[in-house]
């Protein structure tokens, strides 16, 4: 066994602290990389508190992964000792389901292994994330991080960016497309980025006015203060797609009202509650609600491929580990522009 340093949850009332634990040792398909930087997901915060379900304690989170390879089983061909790797929200799937062997093993219907608070394949070892020094991983689940990236940058694409990239790819957004980015934050941020890339004209939806600037900076071509009633109005039957990134309490309703006929409203954030949809918001023109969670592993190697080809990686700021409660506190708020990376050298 491998011993690895991490922070760990140890129940749900308890902040993260320093925990040692072990990984399994590396096995003839099993690549171990050194963790270099892992970002920092909303979805942390809700999985060390029970925020969505009863989760597997004692807890280290992180499924933003970045960082160089150490070691290679002795039939591993897709990577070698030195290689940047990353690995996002999952580590294995049943790899035999219908939704896995169309290379969505993000569906998996047995259940994918998730990175961490989840179970290995095997239904009975825990998975750890990270939030630690070191991971091993079966190959067929670590990724190739383009080398002209900036490292640090490119940990939050592994869930933030693929979470945008693979429903904007689903539906085809692209050149002619009016698209609509609600929220702009870690994952928002990604998808203004995607969709000027796609050549889709993208509007910023937001609260708050003082984000104008920012959506601009990041390319947006038009923002959109939806606390303003008249705002709101004018933008009636005006997008074709609407990629809803929100994890708070939110009006679903009053935004698919600015779809076109035909229109899609996307969600891939998690609000805590259910939102209630009245059956007028999509029958008056033919309007779809739907969803898309994360990406299959060959649509996200597409995804950091096109990230190299194109330069884009998210916009961060670094933290030490030791910083991770108050970084949550300020997640909380909205106070980080856009994700929050650890630099594990300081674990």
């Amino acid at each position: 066994m491998i011993k690895v340093k991490g922070y760990a949850a140890q129940t749900p009332t308890t902040d993260l602290a320093p925990w040692d634990f072990q990984r399994r040792d590396v096995g003839p398909h099993d690549v171990q990389f050194d963790i270099q930087f892992c970002g920092v997901c909303h979805s942390d915060l809700h999985q060390i508190k029970n925020d969505w379900f009863e989760g597997i304690f004692p807890m280290v989170p992180g499924h933003e992964i970045v960082g160089r390879v150490i070691k290679v089983g002795d039939k591993v061909t897709k990577f070698k000792v030195g290689d940047l790797a990353g690995t996002g929200c999952m580590v294995d799937s049943c790899r035999e389901c219908e939704n896995c062997k169309r290379d969505l093993e993000q569906y998996c219907l047995k259940g994918n292994s998730q990175t961490y608070n989840g179970l290995e394949q095997d239904h009975k070892t825990p998975t750890y994330g990270g939030y630690s020094n070191t991971i091993v991983v079966n190959e067929d689940f670590v990724l190739h991080i383009p080398e002209n990236l900036d490292l640090a940058a490119s940990a939050p694409l592994l869930c933030a960016g693929i979470t945008t990239y693979s429903p904007l790819r689903h539906w085809k957004v692209g050149k002619g497309h009016k698209l609509a980015v609600i929220g702009l934050g870690g994952l928002g941020h990604m998808g203004v980025k995607f969709g000027v890339a796609f050549g889709a004209e993208v509007t910023v939806l937001s609260t708050s006015p003082k984000k104008e600037q920012d959506a601009k900076k990041l390319g947006a071509h038009h923002f959109l203060v939806t606390s303003d009633p008249e705002q709101v109005k004018a933008a009636q039957h005006t997008f074709d797609f609407i990629l809803d990134t929100v994890s708070a309490e939110h009006d679903i309703n009053m935004y698919m009202s600015m779809l076109r006929t035909d229109g899609t409203h996307i969600c891939v954030g998690v609000p805590p509650k259910p939102s209630m949809i009245k059956a007028f918001s999509l029958l008056g023109g033919r309007k779809s609600l739907s969803g898309s969670g994360i990406g299959g592993i060959l649509e996200t190697q597409e995804m950091l491929d096109f990230c190299g080809e194109h330069n884009i990686v998210s916009d961060i700021e670094m933290i030490d580990i030791k910083d991770i409660t108050t970084a949550y506190e300020r997640m909380l708020k909205g106070d980080v522009r856009y994700r929050f990376v650890i630099d594990i050298a300081t674990l």
